[in-house]
């Protein structure tokens, strides 16, 4: 790393950042979050919250699912306070459903502006600071580095598109990577990356994905039943496209046209990635006289008397559980250049995770299609070719053995991430780091 280059870029960052502010960015987004503005500009309320909690930061939903199984072992193996921060408010809602009461506290995170990541720092006062996955701020991990704070990312991972971006202006990101103290990173794939962007081979382990720790938990206390009242009779298949994006509504409605040539009875639910894009789901099916569909909220699960074949989500939190009822997935964000979704998830409940050609985001996809976990597809009769074959019961039975192989080759990466964030801390305590 060339510390003068590092410098010189902290020096151009922050100088953004504080034009954006002084020029009205503060005002927008005190509109924009409202009830929010106070601990997302540093003023934490800091009842219940010990000083040297350990701080652990999730973006979002998917990150604090990673986090919560982390945090789990935390919890059980020391008496250390926790707290959680989110930056959306779906993040916030998901700590609250799978962290309510286990952690001293779920908080906004500050805006990365040298002000305000000051003021919170200064009120939590952590021991210990843990990024989940991609959430690497300059500021904030800055002033830790300064402050002498151990900051570690956890179930780090890079897509293609942030690795390629962070990559062109290395000089910046390798000097921002030198403020951690461990990075514990998913796969091989992830630690490449990372050294390429100037991390000594040293500072990283591969621990595997923590995520997976928090789907197994989740598994055992998700039950079919649940949503099984959206089958139209017991004996008719219910297929689940899980968080499309724009692009693949027509290929995946396509599909559905086709498979219902040999099962008319069958039903689809489509949740789209982000929930805004429901109506225009809604409204894809339209031009065909045979797809009739419905949103959930419009839906009376009670008393389903509505005619309809495809029910479209909008509403968050129940992909995971609509999993649990389905016969057979597809897996969004796949047919189009986004990176692709979770693959684990339908592969948990003895479903391949089928999906389309884009998935550099989850780079253990290979290994999934390889042990029959997962499939891909290119097009509609492909996707309805997959479907098809995921319903004959002889393949049911090898998809169930083939998912339960390959999660056997996972799950654990909790606790090795917390035991090498324990060495560290021992380490520093006694002089050696």
């Amino acid at each position: 790393m060339n510390k003068k280059f590092y410098a010189a870029g902290m020096c151009l960052y922050r100088s953004l950042v504080s034009t954006f502010f002084t020029l009205g960015g503060l005002q927008i987004l005190k509109r924009k979050y409202k009830n929010d503005i106070a601990e997302r500009t540093g003023q934490v309320d800091t009842k219940n919250i010990p000083e040297g909690s350990i701080w652990v930061h999730a973006v979002s939903v998917g990150e604090v699912q990673s986090a919560s199984s982390l945090i789990r072992r935390i919890k059980s193996k020391s008496l250390l306070p926790c707290i959680i921060s989110t930056v959306t408010p779906t993040g916030r809602d998901m700590a609250k459903k799978l962290l309510d009461g286990i952690v001293e506290k779920i908080i906004y995170s500050p805006f990365d502006s040298k002000k305000f990541v000051t003021r919170a720092l200064d009120n939590i006062k952590p021991a210990i600071y843990i990024s989940m996955e991609t959430e690497l701020w300059p500021e904030i991990l800055s002033q830790l580095k300064a402050r002498n704070i151990p900051a570690f990312l956890a179930n780090g991972r890079l897509s293609e598109k942030s690795f390629k971006r962070m990559k062109r202006t290395k000089f910046f990101w390798s000097g921002v990577l030198e403020n951690l103290t461990k990075l514990m990173v998913r796969f091989n794939d992830d630690k490449e990356k990372f050294m390429m962007l100037g991390v000594p081979e040293e500072k990283i382990v591969v621990t595997g994905d923590c995520k997976v720790d928090t789907l197994l938990d989740r598994r055992k206390i998700t039950s079919p039943e649940n949503w099984s009242w959206l089958k139209k009779n017991e004996n008719s298949p219910l297929f689940v496209a899980g968080s499309t994006h724009q692009g693949e509504d027509d290929v995946v409605l396509s599909a559905f046209r086709l498979i219902r040539k040999k099962f008319p009875d069958a039903r689809l639910a489509i949740v789209p990635r982000h929930p805004e894009r429901a109506l225009m789901t809604v409204a894809a099916a339209l031009p065909y006289e045979d797809l009739h569909a419905e949103l959930l909220s419009q839906i009376d699960r009670d008393n389903p008397t509505k005619d309809f074949n495809i029910v479209v989500v909008d509403r968050i939190g129940v992909l995971f559980e609509l999993y649990a009822a389905a016969d057979a997935v597809f897996v969004g964000g796949s047919l189009v250049n986004k990176g692709g979704q979770n693959p684990f998830e339908p592969a948990l409940f003895g479903l391949p995770a089928i999906h389309g050609p884009s998935m550099s985001d989850f780079p253990d996809t290979e290994r999934m299609n390889s042990m029959g976990a997962a499939i891909c597809v290119h097009s509609d009769t492909e996707l309805a070719r997959a479907w098809e074959e995921c319903l004959k019961p002889e393949n049911v039975k090898l998809a169930l053995k083939n998912c339960d192989e390959y999660f056997n080759t996972l799950g654990g990466a909790a606790k090795k991430t917390w035991r090498e964030i324990e060495t560290c801390m021992l380490d520093i305590k006694e002089g050696k780091a």
